[in-house]
């Protein structure tokens, strides 16, 4: 077995950005959310820092002689649960009332970023265990009650099983260009929507015409919508969507977890990955949708062109703009320019009426203290017995013709 240099690092800035980002590219689903410019955007703009409950122990793996990066995460040391999108509070509870401390513990996940994706990045197998143990360790050494992946692949997944860590699912839902029925077929050829009608014409009566109600009902209030791309976003849109960020945070009584300086490093070093709409009523902008863009490799040797939807907000109220904003306009784009899948974000089952359907997401969890560990190893696999019968549930409600 290869004796890696194992390194802890306190700052996204102590690994090279370079191999970083060439190791995430050879990963299963290398996300632009994984890149060393997004992650290093997180720490300098204060967003996710020890200040906010987010310290940085990114842990990396290198050939002993070549120093040549062979593996490496994006581990932190959180002193709570908020921004992660895969709830543990009871476990924290349960912790608490056994006078036993549930933080700090790791976490390798994106911050404030509920997208699957590589986590658990290695060259090889061999390598990807190599630095599921050296977490393991590191957490053991720190004395964290636990260790958890979020949103991981099947192979960052699998790793852990291995080395007996627990597992859980959650449900997103997600929209695919393509008609339902070819979802079934073994067929790698790809068929997309040609239009929103065409669209709109594979589903059933009733859900085509809430669809066309909502939108009627965002139009005759006199709002229209422009979609801007990369360089196009310009400083003072970026401003008017913080404000339009900021004040849904605020309506519900909570700061924002992104600060104003995270989006001036968006828009300088990674502008290729945004797609805003803002909407307009009279010549003025009352409402903005940010949405992440990403063409990856696929196992086909073709690239996926997928859409995220990530934030929002409106200053003005207006009967469905949401629905309009976030899933209406990111559907539209997607099948005017050929993009494969929109995922619509965590939680949600008003998204099944849009046509986002049911997808399991995957985690897994290592917890330190063995009793504890037997106890949620039970609660998690009732919890899987309910999650697929969730997701059947909600397939039956699917809104789409019967083929």
């Amino acid at each position: 077995m290869l004796d890696y240099v194992i390194q802890v690092s306190h700052h996204p800035d102590a690994i090279a950005p370079e191999a970083w980002n060439q190791l995430l590219a050879q990963q299963q689903l290398p996300t632009p959310f994984m890149r060393h410019e997004y992650l290093s955007a997180l720490h300098h703009s204060g967003s996710a820092v020890p200040q906010t409950g987010w310290t940085p122990h990114f842990v990396t793996l290198q050939h002993p002689a070549t120093k040549q990066l062979l593996a490496g995460c994006a581990l932190y040391a959180k002193t709570h649960s908020y921004g992660e999108y895969v709830f543990d509070w009871a476990w924290a509870n349960a912790y608490g009332q056994h006078g036993l401390a549930y933080y700090p513990k790791g976490l390798m996940a994106v911050p404030f970023t509920p997208v699957t994706g590589s986590r658990l990045m290695a060259s090889d197998g061999a390598s990807r265990r190599a630095l599921v143990q050296a977490v393991k360790h590191h957490a053991e050494q720190q004395g964290w009650s636990s260790l958890h992946v979020l949103f991981g692949t099947d192979e960052d997944i699998q790793s852990c099983t291995d080395s007996a860590w627990m597992t859980r699912q959650t449900v997103q839902f997600h929209w695919e260009n393509r008609l339902p029925a070819q979802e079934a077929a073994d067929s790698q050829d790809w068929h997309p929507f040609e239009s929103f009608d065409g669209f709109l014409a594979s589903m059933r009566q009733e859900k085509r015409k809430k669809i066309k109600q909502e939108r009627r009902k965002v139009a005759d209030a006199g709002v229209r919508f422009r979609a801007l791309v990369d360089q196009d976003i310009t400083s003072a849109d970026w401003d008017f969507f913080y404000r339009c960020y900021e004040r849904t945070y605020l309506e519900h009584g909570n700061a924002p977890y992104l600060s104003r300086a995270f989006f001036k490093h968006m828009a300088q070093d990674f502008p290729e990955h945004w797609l805003l709409f803002i909407g307009e009523r009279d010549n003025r902008p009352i409402a903005a949708s940010l949405i992440g863009i990403s063409e990856a490799p696929s196992s086909q040797s073709t690239s996926i062109k997928t859409a995220w939807g990530r934030y929002w907000g409106a200053l003005e109220r207006v009967d469905c703009l949401h629905f309009e904003a976030c899933y209406y306009q990111p559907i539209e784009w997607c099948i005017q320019h050929q993009w494969h899948r929109f995922e619509g974000g965590a939680q949600g089952e008003h998204k099944l009426a849009r046509a986002l359907m049911p997808v399991a997401t995957s985690s897994a969890h290592w917890l330190s203290h063995p009793d504890f560990a037997e106890a949620v190893g039970r609660f998690l696999s009732r919890e899987q017995e309910g999650i697929a019968n969730y997701v059947n549930e909600l397939e039956q409600h699917a809104p789409f013709k019967a083929n």
